[in-house]
Order: C-alpha cells, then structure tokens, then sequence
C-alpha cells in the first residue's frame, strides 16, 4: 500500500490517507523524471514549479527549473517555492532529503512504481490530489486495456531466450525481480539470467556465452552499445542470427504510460526471432 505523509504546518495537519488535500495542488515539486511525465499526462503539467536533473519529457518539463538530483535536494529553494505538495521518490531520492521534507511539515506524495500495473494506480492517485480526477481516470483506462492488449497478444508465442544488457562495463543484466523483467515477461520471452541472486547482477561474458541467447537487447546509450564487441562471439546465437536490438532507455526504464512504448519495442524485438 502507498505511503502517505502528514504535513504539519502551524499547527495544521494535512493527512493524504484519502488521496486528497483541502484543496488541489497548484504549486507541486516533483522529484524525479517519471513523476514529471506522469502529471503531464493528467494534465496537472503546469502546476510544476520544480523539478530535478533529466526530467525531459514532454518537451514542455525541459523549461521546468532543476533544484537538485541524485546528488541531493537545495531545500532552500523548496523554501522559496512554497510548493504545496512535493511528489518525492521514495527510492531515488536521498531519504535524508525525504525525511527533512516530511519533518518541515511540506505535504508529500511517495511516488514510486512497482509494477506496470502500479502506474495506472498512481495516475488515479495522483489525478485526487490535482484535481485533475476526469483526465487521470481517462489516461488509466487507457493504459490499462493497452497492457491487457499486450498480455494476452504475446501470451501464447514461443519464448526465444534473451540476454538483456543493461550496462557493459561492467556487464550487467536483469533478474526475476528487476522492472525489465516485467517487460520481457508481458512479452513472452526467456530472461537467460532470471534466476539470479540479485535484481541487476554484474555477469561475465563467459556467463553469457554459457546460456546461448537468441536475442541480445541493449539499452541504448551510446557507453553501452559500444562496450561490448559481440561480434567476438559468433557462436552466440543472437549474434550469428544479427539479432542485437538497441531499445530507448527511458522508454524501458522509466515507470510512466510511456513504459508501453518499451514494451512494444521489446515484443517487435523479440518477435524477429520467434
């Protein structure tokens, strides 16, 4: 269940138990790339007053001045803004930063997906406390019957085997728990490296030569296209067959509506090798 905050202002205390506020949110920090995008796509965009580094879509959220990063909050800004709700990231932002803010009495929304179907759930919330409910409701329904569309469209393929290259160096993959692991499995596929011991294990070249994947997916920053020649390998049967596929990142990465638009890239990926 979603964790609330209780705001404590001169003596006055908000409890966001309800999904609500007294009254909507006009001025909203938003902590992270993914909260940005998601109350753009409630319509509840223009309430932003501040946002952190990378926050770029829509092309709009780019003109959104940045208040800090991974790095950590600049809380006398927040002071300045008077924002009345901060929509924090509750694994992505420094829990210092978070614990402060909570301390200061600033109403405060945990914001952090999951699931693909936790997305749906947070537009909802999200769309109570801007008063933005009719656009939420509409954008939920939507994504919802796109991933029920994509479930039961993939759910009787053939499973090829994939080899997910999250960075190249080090190698590093996905896992049983890990967010892609979800993608791959809307799309039917076989993670090479679903049992492993943790969400996103660093694996040898050797460890992937041993498990012979059919398609080999990369995120497509340029450090990790690059790093890995698999050309080297021809015995991999991704390789031989030219089945190496780049994919956007954020697309993949974050938790969004856009997060459909990773899922069907996977899927066609996979697809070429079915």
């Amino acid at each position: 269940m979603k964790r609330y905050y209780v705001g404590c202002i001169l003596g006055l205390s908000i409890l966001l138990s309800q999904h609500v506020l007294a009254k909507p949110a006009q001025r909203i920090i938003a902590l992270s790339p993914h909260a940005v995008e998601m109350l753009y796509a409630i319509g509840a965009g223009d309430a932003i007053v501040a946002t952190t580094d990378y926050a770029d879509y829509p092309e709009a959220a780019k003109k959104i001045p940045r208040i800090g990063g991974y790095y950590g909050i600049q809380m006398e800004r927040v002071f300045e803004l008077n924002p009345d709700l901060i929509v924090v990231w509750d694994t992505g932002n420094k829990a210092e930063d978070i614990n402060q803010l909570k301390s200061l009495g600033f109403n405060l929304y945990g914001s952090d997906p999951k699931t693909l179907d936790a997305i749906a759930t947070e537009l909802e919330e999200l769309g109570q406390l801007t008063g933005h409910v009719e656009e939420a409701r509409n954008a939920a329904t939507i994504y919802r019957a796109e991933l029920s569309r994509l479930r039961a469209e993939n759910t009787s393929k053939s499973a090829p085997k994939v080899f997910y290259q999250l960075w190249s160096t080090p190698l590093m993959t996905v896992s049983k728990n890990s967010w892609i692991q979800q993608i791959i499995d809307v799309c039917h596929g076989e993670n090479v490296f679903y049992t492993a011991a943790s969400d996103y294990p660093q694996v040898s070249l050797e460890n992937v030569l041993l498990t012979l994947p059919e398609v080999i997916l990369q995120s497509q920053e340029e450090g990790n296209v690059k790093g890995v020649d698999w050309s080297q390998w021809p015995e991999i049967p991704a390789v031989k067959k030219q089945r190496i596929y780049q994919i956007d990142a954020d697309l993949l990465h974050r938790a969004t509506p856009r997060a459909l638009l990773g899922v069907q890239a996977l899927c066609r990926a996979l697809d070429k090798a079915r």
